[in-house]
C-alpha cells in the first residue's frame, strides 16, 4: 500500500508552504484589528480566498474560489497552517453560509453569503430564551405578519457576540397553535433594526461576551425567512449541524496544540524546559493522538459529505470530542505555566497575552453551549447508536405521588 502523496499533492503542499513565508507576517495577531494595516484580518482574509486557502469551495459567485472539493487539499491546507502557526481563513461565518447555501434563495444567497465570506457581516444567534434552553422548541419569542413584515416580541439570552454584530438569525414562534416543533421560523434581519435592545452579561472570565436581547416591536420584512414558515426548526437543525461542526474543528484544535508544544519548548522551570517533564510531555502525547483521531474523523465527515452522503456517527461526535479536547488543552497550557497560569491582564509576566486563562474559561462555557455534554451524548446514544430513548417521567401521576 502506498500512502505517500502524488506529484500533484507534493507541489500543492510546496505551494501552500511558499505563500505561507511571503504572507504569513500579514496573518491578523492577537491584537484589536486595525483598519488598512497589514493584520487586518478583512484584507488576512481576501488574501486568501484569492488563492483559495479560504472559503474554497464555495461558488465565486458567492464571494468564494470556486474549487471542486478535495479532501487532501484541504488536508495539506490545515496541515501547513498549523505548522506555520498561523490561523486560518474562513467560509464566512459557520452556521449561516452554508444553510443559506442549502436552503436559501438565490437572491438570499447573493444578499449574505458574499459579505459574510469577505468579514464584512458578522453574525449572531438568536436561539436561546430563558426558559428555553435544552428544550429550545418551547421558544415563545413571537412574529407576526403585519403586511410585509414581521413584528417581532421577545427575548433571546447568551447570545454570543450580539453587542458586535451586523446581523442575527433567529428563531420565532409565528404559528402560535402550532405543535411547538412545527409552529417556528428562522428569520434574519440586520441588528440595528428600531425595537432590539442589547444587554451585556459579565461572566467570569470578566468580559461580556455573551448577551441578552430584547425584541420590542422590532419590524422586519416579510422576505428576509430562511426556507418556509412554520418550518424554521428543520431550517435551525440545519444550521445545528454546521455549528456542531464548528466547534469541534480539528484544524483549530491542531493550531492550539501547537501552542501549546511552543510554550513547553520555551518555557523552563529550574533550567528544565517543560517539554523534557516526562509528566507534562505524556499529557501532551495523549491529547497529541486525540487530536490525531480527530483528524481523521473529519475527513472521514468530508468524505461522506462530498459524496452527499449521512455520516453519522463520525459527524455526531464531532462537537462533544471536541469541546472537552479543547478544554483538556487549555487546561494543560495553565499548568505548564505554573503561576503565570493565574495571571491576568495587567501583569508584565502574562503569556500569549492572557490566551489560554480566557480559553479555559470559554472553553467550559462550550461544553453547554450549542448543546451540553449531557445532550450530545443522548443524541449520540438514540440517533446514532440505536438506543433506547430516554424514559419520559409523567408529571402529572409524579405529582399525584
Amino acid at each position: 500500500m502506498d500512502l505517500e502523496y502524488s506529484p500533484e499533492y507534493r507541489e500543492f503542499r510546496d505551494e501552500v508552504r511558499t505563500f505561507l513565508d511571503e504572507h504569513k507576517h500579514k496573518a491578523p495577531n492577537q491584537k484589536p484589528e486595525i483598519p488598512g494595516q497589514p493584520n487586518s484580518a478583512k484584507e488576512w482574509q481576501q488574501l486568501l480566498i484569492e488563492h483559495g486557502y479560504a472559503a474554497r469551495t464555495i461558488p465565486r459567485e458567492y464571494g468564494g474560489y470556486g474549487a471542486e472539493p478535495d479532501i487532501l487539499k484541504t488536508r495539506i491546507i490545515a496541515e501547513e497552517f498549523a505548522r506555520a502557526r498561523v490561523p486560518p481563513g474562513h467560509s464566512g461565518d459557520n452556521r449561516l453560509v452554508p444553510t443559506v447555501l442549502e436552503l436559501g434563495t438565490e437572491e438570499q444567497k447573493q444578499w449574505l453569503v458574499p459579505p459574510s465570506v469577505r468579514g464584512e457581516m458578522s453574525w449572531c444567534q438568536g436561539y436561546s430564551e430563558p426558559g428555553s434552553g435544552s428544550d429550545l422548541a418551547s421558544l415563545s419569542t413571537k412574529a407576526e405578519l403585519d403586511g410585509d413584515e414581521w413584528v417581532i416580541n421577545g427575548q433571546k439570552i447568551w447570545t454570543s457576540g450580539a453587542q458586535n454584530a451586523d446581523m442575527m438569525f433567529c428563531l420565532v414562534r409565528t404559528e402560535p397553535d402550532a405543535p411547538k416543533h412545527n409552529g417556528i421560523s428562522y428569520l434574519v434581519f440586520s441588528m440595528d433594526t428600531p425595537g432590539i435592545d442589547v444587554r451585556p452579561l459579565v461572566t467570569m472570565t470578566g468580559d461580556a461576551f455573551f448577551n441578552e436581547v430584547f425584541f420590542t416591536d422590532a419590524r422586519v420584512p416579510a422576505n428576509q425567512i430562511i426556507g418556509k414558515r412554520g418550518e424554521g426548526w428543520f431550517v435551525a437543525n440545519t444550521t445545528l449541524r454546521y455549528e456542531r461542526g464548528g466547534l469541534g474543528d480539528p484544524n483549530e484544535a491542531e493550531n492550539r496544540f501547537n501552542r501549546i508544544v511552543d510554550i513547553m519548548q520555551r518555557e523552563t522551570v529550574g533550567g528544565e524546559r517543560l517539554i523534557d517533564n516526562p509528566i507534562y510531555r505524556d499529557r501532551l502525547l495523549k491529547l497529541q493522538g486525540q487530536i490525531l483521531a480527530m483528524k481523521f474523523n473529519g475527513m472521514r465527515v468530508l468524505s461522506h459529505n462530498i459524496k452527499g452522503e449521512e455520516p453519522g456517527l463520525p459527524r455526531w461526535i464531532v462537537k462533544l470530542n471536541g469541546c472537552e479536547l479543547n478544554h483538556q488543552m487549555a487546561g494543560l497550557a495553565i499548568d505548564v505555566l505554573g503561576e503565570l497560569g493565574l495571571l491576568y491582564d495587567g501583569s508584565p509576566y502574562l503569556r500569549d497575552g492572557g490566551f489560554w486563562q480566557a480559553r479555559y474559561m470559554l472553553d467550559l462555557g462550550l461544553i453547554i453551549g450549542g448543546g451540553t455534554a449531557q445532550i450530545q451524548k443522548n443524541m449520540i446514544g438514540e440517533r446514532a447508536l440505536g438506543l433506547p430513548k430516554e424514559p419520559k417521567v409523567d408529571e402529572a401521576k409524579a405529582q399525584a405521588a
